[in-house]
């Protein structure tokens, strides 16, 4: 098996906090902050217990790549991308709820609809959808972002009267998501790829709202190959899709979804190495190019090394 990087433990000239993620790394240094993308999976909000070679160069290097491509549509967050690691931008007072947009019947909206649930998040959903269907019109669906377990679905409504957003820049986020998601479909579409639903972060620095963390990732979007679609869905079978969907269903077929008392299943070295080529395999059909393996002797010492020299 490749190398992979669980954790990073760092401690740079002026730091002044470390926060770790679900996935990332975090070093604040007062204004701008390093986050260093680790090779961590999680699933049903759950870190599972095997790092995926390359997973966290492949994440940072679409985010980077989807990041510069909607500057015009809105500001975000990166200035400088020192490692395939690593990504060094401001450090924004985070939005306490991620943006989720959905062109398609797919995964959490699916499932919750399959069960029954005809409104999600405060949408109404018409009747006689089958999953995958492609939806009237992209949808909004927004949820907590928690710092520890799940993220819960929640409504315009309830973000409002709770005042986790005021309402006129939820408004502008909402435009935001809406641009970015028609962004996406349209650079997807020229790799021969559907963008099914994915999701945004939001921070504000100076009265400014930027687009912070990734966007279009295989963690943060699902994708669908173009090529079939249609067919596949007349015949109601399975979509052709790169996500980390396949992880999750895994993960259920091995009787876990996060819940209580249910036990991670182990993951062998066949189960990492097929979700590592997965994770390469989006990246060549998102960005457009071949994937440039970073095979350093010791990626961690690489990654400080990167970062120390970017500082200086």
């Amino acid at each position: 098996m490749s190398q992979s990087i669980k954790e990073t433990n760092f401690s740079f000239k002026n730091q002044t906090d470390f926060y770790r993620g679900k996935v990332r790394d975090i070093y604040f240094f007062n204004e701008s902050l390093v986050m260093v993308a680790s090779d961590r999976i999680s699933a049903f909000d759950v870190i599972l217990p095997r790092a995926i070679p390359y997973k966290g160069q492949v994440l940072n290097q679409i985010a980077a790549k989807a990041l510069k491509a909607t500057t015009d549509i809105v500001p975000n967050w990166i200035e400088a991308s020192p490692d395939p690691n690593v990504s060094v931008g401001f450090n924004c007072e985070t939005y306490k709820v991620e943006m989720v947009i959905r062109g398609y019947l797919a995964g959490h909206a699916w499932r919750e609809y399959r069960d029954g649930k005809r409104e999600i998040c405060g949408v109404q959903m018409p009747d006689g959808l089958i999953e995958n269907d492609k939806l009237p019109s992209p949808i909004i669906t927004p949820t907590t972002k928690a710092s520890e377990g799940h993220d819960e679905d929640i409504s315009r409504e309830e973000i409002l009267k709770q005042g986790l957003v005021l309402e006129a820049e939820y408004v502008q986020l909402e435009k935001y998501t809406r641009g970015l998601f028609q962004r996406g479909t349209e650079i997807a579409a020229t790799r021969g790829l559907i963008l099914v639903d994915t999701k945004y972060e939001f921070g504000k620095k100076d009265g400014v709202i930027y687009l912070i963390d990734e966007a279009h990732t295989p963690d943060s979007s699902r994708f669908f190959y173009a090529d079939g679609y249609a067919e596949r869905q007349n015949k109601g079978e399975k979509q052709k899709q790169l996500s980390k969907e396949f992880v999750r269903q895994w993960l259920i077929e091995n009787g876990f979804q996060g819940l209580e008392n249910q036990e991670i299943p182990e993951m062998s070295d066949e189960v990492v190495k097929s979700i590592s080529d997965r994770y390469i395999e989006l990246f060549e059909q998102v960005a457009g190019e071949k994937f440039k393996k970073d095979d350093s002797v010791d990626i961690t010492e690489r990654i400080k090394r990167n970062i120390e020299n970017y500082i200086d």
